[in-house]
Formats: structure tokens, C-alpha cells, sequence
């Protein structure tokens, strides 16, 4: 299916299309492309619409949207975010290698969203309590089928003014220069660091899906790392940028369900990855900003959502929208240790839903557009063992996210996923088995389920 094909109001049951503007992608390029029947686009010209006319006005555009070609005449934009991921701090023997990182040679692999013709790296040492020293960095394309293994031919330095050494001060991240590889979107980016000295606590992204390889001394040269120790986490790397073509990124903030649990590893079936793969032809990057066992109002698993979203989500390199997809391990674990009155859960819901209001508003701030996620069922999870009461917390939350106007857009995951003759469980087909994750496929319908309609928002 085209880009272009899976604009259709039919895939989006229940979904929200607020306050569209009808240059739908004018925040996404500037303009239709020119050649495509203007004849018929005319009415896009206007500002604004009667309200009784948006349905009718919305169908027209995606019509007219499809008649557009598939590769848009774009310019060379400034750098924009292709591949990011939430760092969090780790400590102990929990989630590091058994060797420890000091002079040792760390790969890891990434994939990218958007292609460009040439990357530079973010590298983080936000959660060290001491400078991160890397002796070097090389980026590589990956080598199909060979884990771990790169290109003959296409290693190249990844230098830091000027330098091949850097140091990545405590509570930091660091750019590099650019570097002149150029990569295709939805292709795999290897990244090397030879380490010098890491802190004793760790700056990390332990959901990665994705295996790491580390072997002591220098190989980051190394077309394989033969013999070397395996882990699936990435380390000190929070973001690949890439200058070329680009309509912006959009930022899928949110949990487990969005850092891809119960999803493939190595195998890039998050529900991300399913709509990175249909706006790779609109030239839209997809950035993957879940933590696992994240909560919205406290810190936990990582920094609580409230306190790494302007980090995270707002701060990330050409961000135009933010999918908020958050708040199911606020509402299961309220009662998992001990029942609460039914004040607290009132309360509790107030409480998510003021934190909502006031992360759209700071997005708002930056001209940042915010669609709504809509929590998807998790009755019969072991970890949570929800009950009528937790599960009333959902629906009311859920109302509020698709009916408050506080959102530029709601996307309804719940429907989505959601038994029709149990819609407090996970459809059966969606289910990892967990009945609280998605599976491959649970996550192949939210990433296509998502409509590219509302990815069209523009803040004034």
C-alpha cells in the first residue's frame, strides 16, 4: 500500500480529526507539490472552514492528497532526528555487561527512519555521576543477515571538533560533527565506540530490542566483533540526526507498549517501526521515546513522564508532532500492592488528566502538536491484576482523552485492540500473552491503525 492509498478515513474508526488545517501537510513541506491537479486542490487555499463542512472538506483533501506524487519535490532541511531513544540511569551488575565498559569496544546496532545524506550522533552521559571518556567513534551501514557486522568499505570516523577522543561531561549529552555517510530511510546504522572510561553508573536504554556486542580493546574498525559478549541494551547513544530531505519527525512518547515489549528482537516490529515504514515516503522520521514500566506522575522505571518530556519529546531535532501514548502503569499500579478508596482513584485520574493538560500545553508553546493516545485494556494482566475499579479509571480517562478538546487529535488505540465481546481485554489476536502488551501483530495494527490524516496539524 502507498503512502498516499493509506490516507483513509476508513482505517480510523472513532478517531478524532480536530481543528485540521487545510493545507493538511503545510507543516510537513510548505506546499502541494507542484504538477499535481491544482484544478481540484483550489479550495485549499482557505483558512478556515464551517465546522458543518469539516468532514466533507477532510475527504476532499485526502482525495486530492492522492492525486499528489509519491515523492514529493523537497529541500535539503536542517538536521532532523532519525532514530532517538529515552535514556535512564543503571547501576550494578543489573542490565551492564560482565566485562564493564573500559577499554573495551562497544557496537551497537540502530534503525533509522528517515535517510539523509549525511548523520551526526548525539551521545549521552545524562545519569553518570562521572565524565564519560571515548577514545573513538565510527559509524558504519550494518551488513544484511551478520549481526553486529558491517559493511566492507563503509566505516567512517565520527569526530567531536575535530577530534577522534571526547568528553561527555557528567549530566550531558554531546553532538558530533557531521559526518558524510549517507543513509537510506528504514535502513540499519551500526555505531561503534572504543571506551575509554565509563562512569560507575550508566546512562542507558535497556528496552532496546536490538542486541549490543562488546569485545575488549579497539575493534571498532572491525568488520565483526568475533567473540565478543552480547546484550540486548544500548548504551551513551541517545540520537542518530540526519541532514536531507525532510518533513519533520514525529515523537511517539509513551511506555512499554511503546518501547516495543513483546515485539521481536532484532526485529523492528514496534508499532513505531509499522508507522515509520508509512511515512519513510512522505519523508516524516518516527522517533521512539518509551520506557518501559514508565509512569506519567513518578519516577519508577526512568524519569517520570511529566519530568522528561521537554527532554525526550520536545527537545528532539525537527519534532512536529507528539503521540502521548502514557498512563496504564499510573492507573495499574495504584491498586496493585493494596486496594485504595474510591477517592484515590478519583484522584489519581485527575491527576493524569492535569498532567496531560499541562505536557499539550508546553508542547503548544514550542508549536508543537500533541495527538492523544487512548489506553488499551490490560484486565487479566498477572502484574496488575486489575479490578472493576481500576478498570472504571481506564473508560473514565479514555472519555476524557477523546472528548476534553485538550488534544490536536486522538488516535484510539483501545479501539483498536480491544475484544469486542470483552472490551475491558486485549482482543485475543492483539495479545504478546501478558494480556497488557501488544504482540507483533497487536503492534503492526497501531502503527497502521494510526491515521497520517491528523500527523497534518499545524500549531499557529
Amino acid at each position: 500500500m502507498s503512502a498516499e492509498q493509506s490516507l483513509s478515513l476508513s482505517q480510523t474508526p472513532g478517531v478524532s480529526h480536530r481543528g485540521l488545517r487545510p493545507a493538511l501537510f503545510a507543516g510537513w513541506g510548505g506546499r502541494i507539490r507542484e504538477g499535481q491537479p491544482a484544478r481540484n486542490c483550489k479550495w485549499l487555499r482557505r483558512r478556515e472552514y464551517a465546522s458543518n463542512l469539516r468532514i466533507a472538506a477532510l475527504i476532499a483533501l485526502l482525495s486530492c492528497l492522492s492525486a499528489a506524487p509519491a515523492q514529493p519535490a523537497l529541500r535539503t532541511q536542517p538536521w532532523t532526528a532519525s532514530w532517538a531513544s529515552a535514556q535512564q540511569r543503571v547501576c550494578g551488575q543489573d542490565g551492564l555487561p560482565a566485562h564493564g565498559f573500559d577499554g573495551a569496544t562497544l557496537r551497537q546496532t540502530v534503525h533509522l527512519s528517515l535517510g539523509g545524506e549525511q548523520i551526526r550522533l548525539q551521545l549521552s552521559n545524562l545519569f553518570g555521576g562521572q565524565p564519560l571518556v571515548i577514545a573513538a567513534v565510527k559509524v558504519a551501514h550494518a551488513q544484511p543477515g551478520n549481526p553486529g557486522g558491517i559493511e566492507p568499505g563503509s566505516s567512517l570516523d565520527a569526530l567531536f571538533s575535530g577530534r577522534r577522543e571526547v568528553t561527555v561531561p557528567s549530566g550531558s549529552q554531546v553532538l558530533s560533527d557531521a559526518i558524510p555517510l549517507s543513509v537510506n530511510p528504514l535502513s540499519s546504522l551500526v555505531v561503534s565506540l572504543w571506551i575509554k572510561k565509563a562512569p560507575q553508573c550508566v546512562t542507558s536504554h535497556p528496552g532496546a530490542r536490538a542486541t549490543s556486542f562488546l569485545l575488549v580493546g579497539d575493534h571498532a574498525s572491525d568488520t565483526v566483533l568475533a567473540g565478543s559478549e552480547s546484550m540486548p541494551h544500548w548504551y551513551f547513544l541517545s540520537a542518530v540526526e540526519v541532514e536531507g530531505r525532510s518533513n519533520g519527525a514525529v515523537v511517539a512518547f509513551g511506555d512499554s507498549i511503546t518501547d516495543g515489549r513483546g515485539s521481536t528482537t532484532d526485529g523492528n516490529n514496534r508499532w513505531t517501526d509499522a508507522l515509520a515504514a508509512r511515512l519513510a515516503p512522505l519523508h516524516i522520521a518516527v522517533l521512539n521515546l518509551g520506557i518501559g514500566g514508565n509512569r506519567l506522575l513518578a519516577d519508577g522505571l526512568g524519569p517520570s513522564g511529566v519530568s522528561r518530556f521537554e527532554r525526550d519529546a520536545l527537545s528532539q531535532a525537527g519534532v512536529r508532532t507528539v503521540i502521548l501514548l502514557e498512563g496504564v502503569n499510573d492507573l495499574g499500579g495504584l491498586d496493585r500492592l493494596s486496594v485504595h478508596s474510591p477517592k484515590d482513584h478519583r484522584e489519581l485520574v485527575r491527576r493524569l488528566e492535569a498532567a496531560m493538560t499541562q505536557m499539550v500545553k508546553e508542547a503548544h508553546r514550542k508549536r508543537v502538536c500533541v495527538l492523544g493516545g487512548t489506553i488499551m485494556p490490560y484486565t487479566g494482566s498477572a502484574y496488575y491484576h486489575p479490578g472493576p475499579a481500576n478498570e472504571a479509571d481506564r473508560k473514565e480517562l479514555n472519555q476524557w482523552i477523546r472528548s476534553s478538546g485538550v488534544f490536536d487529535g486522538v488516535i484510539d488505540f483501545d479501539r483498536m485492540l480491544r475484544e469486542p465481546a470483552r472490551p475491558d481485554h486485549l482482543a485475543p489476536a492483539m495479545d504478546s500473552g501478558d494480556h497488557l502488551h501488544p504482540g507483533p501483530y497487536g503492534y503492526q495494527v497501531m502503527g497502521e491503525g494510526v491515521p497520517l490524516g491528523l500527523l497534518g496539524c499545524v500549531r499557529p
